[in-house]
């Protein structure tokens, strides 16, 4: 918890030193990019948590990854470095996401699907989406084969379940309590 607490105050900070600087939108591109690469990478995600590797290591290995990344993103690494949290990096680049979707008043639709969303279906979840929040959004899309068909979109606190699998176990329910 208290990590947490921690990585949205580093998060904070760096979006104020951002948006101090005009810099705020590249920023959020590196953050994306810090999430999605250590999301996406097991290897790199246990050496940023290892107590094992030399922060010198864990450094050089993240200017590598992260080359053409901005002052401001090369300075948070550097921070968390002399802080001994740097285990904290994808925690406050998902925070630093949020605060500014929540600065730009822009929300994350995550849509999981069994299939890959085609192009007509986004635009009309985009519209749809708008029309409830009132917010501009952006669609992730999520592929799950489990749900069979239909989908689950989710909008902040709010989730709606039209997945075929939501549907049949609502039937199977019904059926054994009769």
């Amino acid at each position: 918890m208290a990590g947490a607490r921690a990585a949205i105050r580093y998060a904070k900070a760096v979006l104020s030193l951002a948006s101090d600087q005009n810099a705020a939108e590249v920023v959020n591109v590196d953050m994306k990019s810090i999430a999605s690469t250590i999301a996406g990478s097991k290897d790199l995600s246990d050496m940023l948590q290892s107590p094992v590797v030399r922060s010198s290591e864990k450094k050089a290995v993240l200017l590598e990854v992260f080359k053409g990344a901005q002052p401001i993103t090369l300075n948070l690494i550097d921070t968390l470095i002399d802080n001994k949290r740097l285990a904290l990096l994808n925690d406050v680049a998902t925070s630093y996401m949020r605060l500014y979707d929540e600065l730009k008043d822009t929300q994350i639709a995550k849509v999981t699907t069994a299939v890959p969303l085609t192009d007509e279906l986004r635009v009309n979840v985009l519209a749809k989406v708008k029309e409830l929040t009132g917010k501009d959004v952006e669609v992730e899309s999520i592929i799950d084969e489990s749900i069979l068909g239909g989908f689950i979109l989710r909008v902040g606190d709010i989730q709606y379940n039209a997945s075929v699998a939501n549907k049949l176990n609502k039937l199977k329910r019904e059926f054994t309590l009769n």
